[in-house]
C-alpha cells in the first residue's frame, strides 16, 4: 500500500509568495520549481512573454495539485517594472515573503577593450536589477511580517577571472548588496543572502562550456570536477530562503565543486576568438 503524499498544508512553504526574476529559464525556473514543489506560490517574470508562458504552462502541467506557476513581463532593470511584478507577486496571497533575484547576463573581454556601454548594461542587469528587487520586494516582506530574499552572485564574486571584468565586478557588488541589506532588514524579519554558482550547464554559459580549453581550466580547478546543474543551485537557494535557514542572513554560499578554493579559468583562447589578438596583447602583461 503506497503511502499518501504529503497534502498542501503539509508543506514547509505552504502560505508563503514568491517572486523570481529571471525565472523562465535555467537556475531561476528550476528554483521556481523547487519552490513550487514546496509549497509556495510562485511568480516568475522576466523580459521574454513567449518563454514565460511556455515555461508556466510546462511546470503547470505536472499534475501535482501546487498552485499554478504565475508569471508577469517585466525587465529587472527597470524599476516600475519590478515595483509592478513585486506587486503582481503578492496578489494572490495579500503579501510578499520570498524573493530571488536571478536575472543575469554575462561578458567577456578585455577590461581596457570593453566598451563604456557594455561595462553600464552589465551592471544594470546583474547589480541594479538585484538593487531593484531588493528595495522593493524587501520593503513588501516586511510588510509582510518578514521572509527571505536570495540574489544569484557567482564564484567570480570572490576568484578573478581575467576577461571577464565587468561581470566579476557585478557580481562582488551584489555581495556587498546582500551584506549592507542583511544588516538593515534583519530587525524587520528579512533575512538577504547570496548563492555563488560555479560553471552550471546553463544557455547563459552555452558558448564558454562548448569551448575545450576553458572546460578544462574550469575542471582542473575544482576539487569535485564536473559542471554543476541548475538543480544544484536551486537546492541552495531553497535553503536560505526556507525555515531551515532561520538564523542564516547577510552570506554568500559557494556552489562551484569547492572552484573557490583555487583559482579562475582561464578565458585567453575565447577571449581571443571574439576579440581579436590585437585586443587581448593589448592588456599590459607582469
Amino acid at each position: 500500500m503506497t503511502a499518501p503524499g504529503p497534502t498542501q498544508q503539509d508543506l514547509p512553504l505552504d502560505g508563503k509568495a514568491a517572486l523570481v526574476t529571471g525565472g523562465g529559464s535555467g537556475i531561476g525556473l528550476e528554483t521556481a520549481r523547487v519552490l513550487r514543489a514546496d509549497g509556495a506560490t510562485v511568480t516568475i517574470c522576466g523580459r521574454t512573454e513567449e518563454r514565460l508562458r511556455e515555461a508556466a504552462e510546462e511546470v503547470n502541467g505536472d499534475g501535482s495539485g501546487r498552485p499554478d506557476l504565475r508569471w508577469c513581463v517585466a525587465d529587472a532593470r527597470d524599476e516600475a517594472a519590478v515595483e509592478a511584478a513585486v506587486a503582481a507577486a503578492s496578489e494572490p496571497l495579500g503579501g510578499l515573503h520570498l524573493a530571488v533575484a536571478s536575472a543575469g547576463r554575462g561578458g567577456l573581454g578585455p577590461i581596457i577593450a570593453t566598451p563604456l556601454e557594455e561595462w553600464e548594461d552589465i551592471l544594470a542587469t546583474n547589480l541594479t536589477g538585484t538593487f531593484l528587487l531588493f528595495k522593493h520586494a524587501g520593503a513588501a516582506i516586511a510588510r509582510s511580517g518578514g521572509g527571505s530574499m536570495v540574489a544569484i552572485s557567482s564564484i567570480a564574486a570572490a576568484v578573478t577571472h581575467p576577461f571577464m571584468g565587468p561581470y566579476c565586478v557585478s557580481k562582488a557588488g551584489i555581495d556587498m548588496l546582500v551584506r549592507q541589506t542583511a544588516d538593515e532588514l534583519g530587525r524587520a524579519g528579512v533575512r538577504v543572502n547570496s548563492v555563488r554558482p560555479g560553471i552550471v550547464a546553463t544557455d547563459l554559459v552555452s558558448m564558454i562550456m562548448d569551448d575545450e580549453h576553458v572546460m578544462a581550466s574550469y575542471l582542473e580547478n575544482m576539487p569535485i570536477s564536473r559542471s554543476g546543474e541548475v538543480g544544484d543551485v536551486a537546492a541552495a537557494v531553497r535553503y536560505l530562503l526556507g525555515p531551515e535557514s532561520s538564523w542564516v542572513t547577510g552570506t554568500s554560499l559557494s556552489v562551484d565543486g569547492g572552484h573557490h578554493l583555487r583559482r579562475g579559468p582561464d578565458f585567453e583562447p575565447a577571449a581571443r576568438l571574439f576579440f581579436g589578438d590585437e585586443a587581448v596583447d593589448a592588456a599590459p602583461r607582469g
